[in-house]
């Protein structure tokens, strides 16, 4: 092995190492913080208690479900709208409409979190309101309808991206055997890129999950659990930005790092769902 091989080897190691240290040290460090509660005993129920300080209870349980709720209910929306677009892109319309509708894409990466925030608050919850005759328009389907427009170029990049991988000689074998663009995406494309789509899907997710702007703007900000989609909902992210300003030494200050660990595991399952969905695909390939 050459010099300059082995010195971009340990360039890419120490890279690597330095960020699961990173990302390990984040963890220990909300873990730390949020000793006290694992103390005294205080875990369990903080995780499964509602949310009434009044009354001595810190529990996260609403935000918890309404984390689950916004950011699983926005990926829905987003994926099929996406996939459609990305197929648009890369297979049915490669050419000029094709590279235009992917820099427009592109540039709805840039696009400040807030500015949906306004389009949510001015546009979208009046519009939901509307429709629904009920409360404000703050509520889960708006923050999830915004959520879905925000992570959805992620989605169609990466989706895009995979599909370009496909080898050509599968798609001349199609154009051969008669097959039309649709059969081509359907029989040959997507089989074949599932695992772009599934990281296009599970980087979606973590970013609804983390997102706090939008929570913080439009999704209503009640700490009841959510039983409808038009109930205003505080998602985890959104309770942190509210809770900030709370004493250092107080038990309310501490839930915080209850809710960062709780946000931290749910990015920690779906990247680990991944990894055992992609090891099965392989076991059935071999």
């Amino acid at each position: 092995m050459s010099l300059r091989a082995v010195i971009v080897k340990n360039i890419l190691f120490f890279s690597a190492f330095i960020s699961a240290a990173v990302t390990l040290g984040i963890f220990v460090f909300m873990a730390v913080l949020g000793l006290p509660l694992f103390r005294e005993g205080l875990f369990l129920d903080m995780l499964s208690q509602p949310w009434m300080p009044h009354k001595n209870s810190y529990g996260i349980r609403p935000m918890i479900l309404s984390t689950l709720s916004l950011s699983f209910l926005s990926v829905l929306i987003a994926f099929p709208l996406s996939l459609g677009c990305a197929a648009f892109v890369s297979v049915i319309s490669p050419g000029k409409a094709g590279r235009f509708v992917k820099s427009m894409v592109g540039l709805m990466t840039g696009v400040p979190t807030v500015i949906y925030g306004f389009i949510g608050v001015f546009l979208l919850a009046p519009l939901v309101r509307d429709i629904s005759g009920r409360g404000s328009g703050m509520c889960i389907l708006t923050a999830a309808i915004l959520l879905a427009i925000l992570v959805s170029p992620t989605m169609i990049l990466l989706f895009s991206s995979a599909f370009e991988t496909i080898p050509e000689g599968y798609l001349r074998a199609v154009d051969a055997l008669g097959g039309s663009t649709v059969q081509k995406f359907i029989y040959v494309i997507l089989p074949h890129s599932w695992k772009g789509v599934l990281a296009g899907v599970t980087l979606s997710l973590g970013r609804a999950i983390g997102d706090t702007m939008i929570a913080l703007m439009v999704a209503g900000n009640a700490v009841a659990s959510p039983a409808s989609l038009f109930d205003p909902a505080r998602p985890l992210t959104s309770h942190i930005a509210h809770l900030i300003a709370a004493d250092f030494n107080s038990l309310e200050f501490k839930v915080l790092f209850l809710c960062g660990m709780a946000l931290y595991l749910f990015t920690l399952l779906s990247a680990g769902l991944v990894n055992i969905l992609s090891s099965g695909k392989k076991k059935e390939a071999l």
